[in-house]
């Protein structure tokens, strides 16, 4: 039974609800469906699941793309209603008909939906009814089928001529049983059991007639071992010479007396470290302005349309452009719609999260009128702008500074827990959040809480002492919960206002340190959970987040667990124009890119420019 079903416009207006379902849902399901499927640009999906406490809804839903009108149905997902699509398109179909603009109540509906209703129902019992009558004749005529392989087989036993083994006549009356059974003629069968035996008996000839000769072995073993006494002794006889590289001497330079530039420490790594110096202002304080490249593209789409005109002929593209199409269907977008997805593969965009955009895309145009002077392929593109746009831009806001200062105010320090696989640069980048974080005078203490990878402590003691800041350690083999808790606490007392948490990179589906993982951030309930992912990684960007946000969700121990709140994307002066790693991940997860890393230095950190990250990817 239908638990709700509403009508409403792609504005949030709702027209219409079923009154006699009521109203009495659980939770919110509807406003769930709209932030997380609808708005990030999910909608080619077929149903969308809701859990709450005490309940499971699943939801489907349909657009009307001309009107702007969205019909959603709610149900308990344990029913499993079969009736539902059919049930929207006719709502679509019949509602569509009745639709003004300027009507917001439509209470004349109610017995129209009634009856509709009631027709879905009696369509899907009598497709019960169909199954429930078909499944018994299909086992009766597989138990003839049985029988029949077994007389077939105990006839072809018996009818094995003299001097063949049973068992090869049994596996050719087995075939040939098994070829009536999936209903094949007996000809096939008798035709492959003939086949068989002809390879048979080709594989027993070769078998008898070409023996191996043991004393050709022999020989063959004799003359290798002679030719490897030759080599031996040619490779005795003349001995290499040990080359040994010589330094390379410029000619308008001085020879370097020294090459090694790390700095002299002690046993311990406590003193004679340089300080750095100021390296300037930090990349996430400055705009960046793609004025020209910006122009470069819109070029190169001008020579495509140009081309793509040619190509078509100068009257029909002219004409179709002119006129327009009435209305789009899935059959006109499923063109642009594949080179679109293979532009975005080529950038880098994971095959799975390609195809759900152009299934989004493709659900939000069909159905819609398409403009005059106007092409598909630019409808499409278009459309997969602002769908990107829209993804890639932050719901929330992303501003570290404002909640460090409204963190303040309550008397604790804002945290930050860093995590991520293996090798993706989580030390270096927190020495650069930090080192901004310095820039707009905010006071920062660092906390070694990876105490599973060795010289992990001392990377970050490093990085520590070269920008002048405090850092909190305990070494190795300590348990990276109780480590960061007590950092937290002696924070606190010094008056600093950021705690940086460095964690031990894990692999996501490396149990042990991922239950720890959950553990340091259920314990000490940070600011915020940063997930540090290279920009180099395609398909395995899905997996990463995924499985790290599954992992926390069911390894925490309260009924809201923290997940993944924010992305940051390492080594992005790498990949050129591959960079489809961000907008994989964000897909994925929902978290928004906080930070970019762009290089080795300190200043070396920006924020995500989303128009140009558009551009690139439909380039």
């Amino acid at each position: 039974m239908l638990e709700q079903l509403l009508i409403f416009t792609r504005g949030g207006l709702i027209l219409w609800t079923c009154k006699e379902l009521g109203n009495a849902l659980k939770g919110s399901p509807i406003d769930t469906l709209i932030r997380s499927c609808l708005l990030e640009e999910r909608s080619g999906d077929t149903s969308y699941n809701y859990d709450a406490p005490g309940v499971a809804y699943t939801l489907k839903w349909t657009f009307h793309n001309e009107l702007g009108l969205i019909f959603v149905a709610v149900y308990q997902r344990i029913l499993h209603l079969l009736y539902v699509d059919e049930l929207l398109s006719m709502v679509k179909r019949e509602f569509s008909q009745i639709y003004d603009p300027k009507r917001t109540v439509y209470n004349d509906f109610d017995d129209i939906f009634r009856q509709l209703q009631k027709e879905a129902e009696v369509r899907a019992e009598e497709m019960k009814k169909s199954k429930q009558v078909g499944k018994p004749v299909s086992n009766f005529s597989r138990r003839q089928g049985q029988a029949t392989v077994q007389k077939a087989g105990s006839d072809g036993g018996s009818k094995q001529k003299d001097g063949a083994p049973a068992k090869d006549g049994g596996n050719g009356d087995s075939a040939k049983g098994r070829k009536l059974e999936n209903g094949y003629s007996n000809g096939i069968g008798i035709e492959e059991s003939v086949a068989a035996g002809v390879v048979k008996n080709i594989n027993n000839g070769s078998s008898e007639n070409g023996a191996f000769d043991v004393n050709k072995l022999q020989k063959l073993r004799s003359k290798g071992g002679k030719k490897t006494d030759t080599v031996n002794s040619v490779s005795k006889a003349e001995p290499k010479k040990k080359v040994s590289k010589k330094k390379r001497v410029w000619d308008d330079s001085s020879p370097a007396s020294k090459l090694d530039f790390t700095d002299p420490v002690d046993e311990r790594g406590d003193e004679n470290i340089a300080v750095i110096a100021d390296q300037g202002e930090s990349m996430m304080d400055k705009e960046e302005i793609f004025s020209s490249e910006s122009e470069d593209e819109d070029d190169d789409s001008e020579k495509e349309t140009k081309d793509s005109a040619k190509k078509k002929g100068w009257f029909s593209s002219m004409f179709q452009s002119i006129a327009g199409k009435a209305y789009l269907e899935k059959s006109d977008l499923e063109p642009a719609l594949k080179a679109l997805k293979d532009r975005l593969m080529t950038k880098n965009v994971a095959e799975e999260i390609a195809e759900k955009l152009c299934e989004s895309v493709a659900a939000s145009l069909v159905g819609k009128k398409q403009a005059s002077f106007t092409r598909i392929s630019s409808t499409v593109q278009t459309a997969m702008e602002e769908a990107l746009v829209r993804i890639l831009t932050p719901r929330r806001s992303i501003d570290i500074l404002r909640d460090v200062h409204v963190v303040k105010e309550q008397g604790k320090p804002y945290v930050v827990v860093f995590v991520g696989v293996n090798g993706v640069g989580k030390s270096t980048n927190l020495a650069k959040v930090a080192y901004w974080l310095l820039q707009h005078k905010i006071s920062v203490m660092m906390a070694a809480c990876d105490t599973f990878r060795s010289g992990a402590v001392e990377q970050l003691r490093t990085h520590a002492r070269r920008l002048q800041i405090p850092i909190f350690e305990k070494g190795y083999e300590k348990d990276p919960a109780v480590v960061a808790k007590e950092a937290i606490q002696e924070a606190t007392h010094n008056g600093s206002e950021v705690v940086l948490v460095d964690t031990a990179g894990r692999m996501q589906d490396n149990e042990p340190l991922m239950r720890a993982l959950s553990k340091l951030i259920n314990l000490n309930n940070p600011d915020l959970v940063l997930f540090v992912g290279e920009a180099l990684v395609g398909n395995d960007a899905v997996d990463q987040l995924s499985k790290f946000n599954q992992k926390l969700a069911d390894l925490s121990t309260s009924s809201n667990a923290r997940l993944i709140d924010g992305i940051l994307l390492t080594k992005f002066d790498t990949i050129d124009d591959k960079v489809g790693a961000a907008l994989s991940m964000v897909y994925i997860s929902g978290a928004p890119v906080m930070f970019v890393g762009c290089g080795q230095s300190y200043t070396d950190l920006k924020k995500l420019n989303v128009k140009s990250i558009v551009k690139t990817l439909l380039k």
